[in-house]
């Protein structure tokens, strides 16, 4: 069977899995990535990954189009589908990716919200835009809009609701996690890790990583933890496990 050819457009915090996925993929990949520190605004990630989707064209050879992102303090809420099917983790943000499932995330969300998580890519390219974001936060530029959108769409009550649910976990940190993915060194991450950990008065954990769900999204089994759009098809969040869906 011949491959499929997908184009990966994906966060840089997720650099070292995407690329390890993506060369190990029996289909052909080719990776974009996009800078962590978009997220600190979450309408310019948005803009900048459609601006992306929609230059990749079936003409170009591309099967299909593949998010290594997740809702992002819905960054990728309102994304459409271009000339080709997109597909995207079922995800609340990057841990979800990094621990394997979301299943692991709610496990580890309901026993300590206040965790400041740390991998190996995104202490290395932490910057000016993103060096005060931990990976998986929700970002505070846009909350008053979010918030409106929330109250339009889903009501006041839900709305709250979503909005506790998604940024519960800044009010205060109480552990720093390091996750710990088999690939090239991470001292570096890990360090930081334990430092920051001693001077805030965390507690420290180490967590392994699984990235089932990279490896999954670049290899095309796209199971019940992907959404995948039809061209045209448009990414709308929803509550409960499912977290986004596809609507015309």
């Amino acid at each position: 069977m011949k491959p499929l050819r997908l184009r990966c457009v994906a966060c840089d915090v997720l650099a070292r899995p995407v690329y390890l996925a993506a060369g190990r993929s029996p289909q052909i990949v080719d990776v974009t990535l996009r800078r962590y520190g978009l997220h600190r605004t979450p309408a310019k990630l948005r803009r900048s990954l459609q601006e992306e989707i929609d230059q990749i064209k079936a003409a170009d050879g591309y099967d299909a189009v593949v998010l290594a992102y997740g809702l992002c303090g819905k960054a990728t809420d309102g994304l459409r589908a271009g000339e080709l099917p997109l597909v995207m983790p079922r995800a609340h943000d990057c841990i979800t990716l990094f621990l394997g499932g979301r299943g692991r995330y709610n496990d580890q969300f309901q026993s300590c919200p206040g965790t400041y998580w740390y991998v190996q890519d995104y202490v290395e390219r932490a910057d000016g835009d993103s060096g005060a974001l931990s990976i998986g936060a929700i970002t505070s530029a846009d909350t008053d809009a979010i918030y409106a959108e929330y109250v339009e769409k889903y009501g006041q009550d839900n709305a709250d609701y979503l909005m506790e649910t998604l940024s519960a976990w800044q009010a205060h940190y109480e552990r720093a996690g390091y996750i710990e993915l088999d690939g090239a060194a991470e001292g570096l991450a890990l360090a930081k890790a334990q430092m920051d950990a001693a001077e805030n008065g965390w507690r420290f954990e180490r967590l392994a990583g699984d990235l089932v769900l990279i490896k999954k999204l670049l290899e095309g089994d796209w199971d019940e933890d992907f959404l995948t759009l039809a061209p045209g098809q448009q990414v709308q969040m929803v509550g409960g496990d499912e977290i986004i869906e596809a609507i015309s």
